[in-house]
C-alpha cells in the first residue's frame, strides 16, 4: 500500500464487523497461556487483546501507523509493531501466527508467507482468514464501471484474492503443511442506509488514490446506485464477501 489512508476511527465505528467476525477464527487458533503469538495485520488491536486475554504473549503487527497508534492507545500494556506483512522478522520465534482480514491487502503474497513461516518455530501453527477468490466481485464490478463512466481509467490494484490451491501451494513451498482450508460465501451486513458508501470510503479510497476528492465521491455514488439492485436486500446493505480460511503447521 503506497500511502497510509486508513481512518482508524471510521474503521472502529462503522466496520467493527471486521474484527467481530474474526472472533470465530480465534476459535480455530485456540491460544493458550504461555504461548508466544504474532497477529499479522492487527488493525486497531481488538483481536490482539483477546489473544492476550487467553494468557498468551502477543505481538500485533500492522503496516498502518494510524492503526498502530489507535491500538497502542487502547491497549498500552500490549506490544504493537509497525511493519509490512511482506517484510518483517523477529529474533525469537512464535508458537503461532494469526491473521484476520488482512492478507488480501498484501500483493507480495509469497514474501508474506515466507516471513510468516520464518517467524514460526518448528511445529508452530498458522491460522488465517482473508478475502478469497471471488471476494466482493459485485462491488469491484460496480466501481470499475463507475470509473469507466467517469472516464477515469482502471482502478489501482491493491487486493489479491487467492483460491485454496493457490494459497496452499505457497504455504507448502515454505514448509507449512495445510490441515484445513475453506473457501466460503459470507454476505456481510453493513451498517445504516449509507452502509455501502461508508464501505467504499473506508476500503475503496486507497484503490482510487489518483482521483480528486470530488471525482472519487462521484465514483462512489455511481457505484452505490449500481449496487442497489444486487447488494441492497430487504432494507439493508450487504458486502458480497467470500472468505478463505486456512490452518497449517510448520514442519
Amino acid at each position: 500500500m503506497a500511502n497510509d489512508t486508513w481512518n482508524s476511527s471510521l474503521y472502529d465505528q462503522k466496520h467493527s464487523f471486521v474484527y467481530k467476525y474474526g472472533e470465530d477464527v480465534l476459535g480455530l487458533l485456540e491460544p493458550k497461556p504461555g504461548e508466544r503469538i504474532l497477529d499479522v495485520g492487527c488493525g486497531t488491536g481488538h483481536l490482539t487483546a483477546q489473544i492476550a486475554e487467553a494468557g498468551a504473549t502477543v505481538v500485533g503487527l500492522d503496516s498502518s501507523a494510524a492503526m498502530i497508534d489507535t491500538a497502542q492507545a487502547a491497549y498500552p500494556h500490549l506490544k504493537f509493531v509497525q511493519a509490512d506483512a511482506s517484510d518483517f522478522s523477529f529474533d525469537e520465534p512464535f508458537d503461532a501466527v494469526f491473521s484476520n482480514a488482512a492478507l488480501h491487502w498484501v500483493l507480495q503474497a509469497e514474501a508474506a508467507v515466507k516471513c510468516m513461516s520464518h517467524a514460526l518455530r518448528s511445529g508452530g501453527r498458522l491460522v488465517i482468514e482473508c478475502g478469497g477468490k471471488g471476494n466482493i466481485r459485485n462491488i469491484l464490478t460496480a466501481l470499475n464501471q463507475a470509473m469507466i463512466e467517469l472516464e477515469q481509467g482502471e482502478m489501482e490494484r491493491i487486493w489479491v484474492f487467492h483460491s485454496i490451491s493457490e494459497y496452499a501451494t505457497l504455504l507448502e513451498k515454505y514448509g507449512l503443511e495445510v490441515n484445513q482450508a475453506f473457501l466460503f460465501d459470507r454476505p456481510t451486513k453493513l451498517e445504516g442506509e449509507d452502509g455501502m458508501l461508508n464501505w467504499l470510503r473506508m476500503f475503496g479510497t486507497v484503490r482510487t488514490q489518483k482521483l480528486s476528492d470530488e471525482m472519487r465521491e462521484k465514483a462512489f455514488a455511481l457505484a452505490n446506485e449500481q449496487l442497489r439492485d444486487v447488494q441492497y436486500i430487504d432494507g439493508h446493505w450487504y458486502a458480497d464477501y467470500r472468505r478463505l480460511r486456512i490452518s497449517a503447521r510448520k514442519l
